[in-house]
C-alpha cells in the first residue's frame, strides 16, 4: 500500500475535528452586541472562579491555582469549579514572562457570571500603578459583596489591601515585599512567616510555587482531604497541609 494514500483522509478528518471542536463553544456576546466570541463552559451547579488578569501578571501565580481548580471538574461527586479569566479588555494581555492570554470576560462591559471565588494573581505593577486603577478596585469591591472567597497570591494582596478588604483580617504576601506591604498599609495585621493565611473569606499566599499549596488548601477546605490529595497527585505534588507553614483564623 502506498503510504501517501493515507494522508488525505487523515488530513480531512483532522480539519473536520478542528472546525467542529472550535465552533462548538461559539456564542453570542452577553453584552448584547453582534460580535461573536468564545466563552468558557459555565455549569450552573459549579462554583464560579474568576481570575483577575492584566498586563504583567506573573505566570505561576495565575497558572498554579488555575490548574488546581480546573482539575476539580475531573473529580466525581463534588461541586466542581468553572474557571475563567476577567480583565479590563478583550484584547490579549501579556504576562510578565511574555505569554499572551485572551481574557474570557471584560469586567468593564460584560455581564459576568456571579463570582463565588475571585483569584488575584500577582502582577508587575501591583505595588504602584495598578493600585491607582479606580475601575479595577471598584470591581474588586463589588465582587467582594457576594463572593464566598477572595484570594490573592504574592503581591495580589496589595490590590486587596488597597481595595480596603483586608483591614480587619490577617494577611500575607511575597516574603521580600512584606516590609513594603507593612509600610504601605500600616493598619494591617501581617503574618510574615507563613506560606498562606486564611482569615474569614480571605486567603492570601506568599505566591510563587506555593500558590499551589494555597489552592490545594482551599480545595481541602471545600471538598475534604481525599480530593485535595487526589488533585495534588494529578500534578505530582506532595500535599500534606501540616507540612506547610500556614495560619488559619477563620
Amino acid at each position: 500500500m502506498n503510504p501517501g494514500a493515507l494522508k488525505i483522509p487523515h488530513i480531512v478528518v483532522l480539519v473536520l475535528f478542528l472546525v467542529l471542536g472550535c465552533t462548538s463553544k461559539r456564542q453570542e456576546n452577553p453584552s448584547g452586541d453582534k460580535e461573536q466570541r468564545y466563552f468558557p463552559e459555565i455549569h450552573p451547579d459549579n462554583y464560579n472562579v474568576a481570575f483577575l488578569i492584566m498586563d504583567g501578571t506573573y505566570n505561576t501565580e495565575f497558572t498554579a491555582p488555575y490548574d488546581i481548580f480546573q482539575h476539580t471538574k475531573f473529580r466525581k461527586n463534588i461541586k466542581a469549579m468553572n474557571v475563567f479569566t476577567v480583565a479590563n479588555t478583550l484584547e490579549p494581555i501579556v504576562t510578565f514572562e511574555g505569554v499572551r492570554i485572551l481574557p474570557d470576560f471584560d469586567y468593564t462591559r460584560d455581564s459576568i457570571p456571579p463570582i463565588d471565588i475571585l483569584v488575584v494573581p500577582s502582577a508587575e505593577h501591583h505595588l504602584d500603578s495598578d493600585l491607582e486603577d479606580i475601575e479595577m478596585l471598584a470591581f474588586i469591591r463589588k465582587t467582594d459583596t457576594s463572593a464566598m472567597f477572595m484570594t490573592s497570591h504574592c503581591d495580589g494582596a496589595f490590590v486587596l489591601a488597597k481595595a480596603g478588604l483586608l483591614d480587619k483580617v490577617t494577611s500575607t504576601t511575597f516574603p521580600s515585599d512584606i516590609p513594603k506591604y507593612k509600610e504601605m498599609f500600616p493598619q494591617l495585621r501581617v503574618a510574615d512567616s507563613v506560606l498562606f493565611v486564611h482569615d474569614g473569606k480571605y486567603i492570601t499566599s506568599a505566591g510563587g510555587a506555593k500558590s499551589f499549596e494555597a489552592a490545594l488548601y482551599l480545595c481541602e477546605y471545600l471538598y475534604g482531604k481525599d480530593i485535595a490529595e487526589s488533585l495534588a497527585r494529578g500534578l505530582v505534588i506532595n500535599w500534606e497541609l501540616n507540612g506547610f507553614p500556614h495560619l488559619i483564623l477563620q
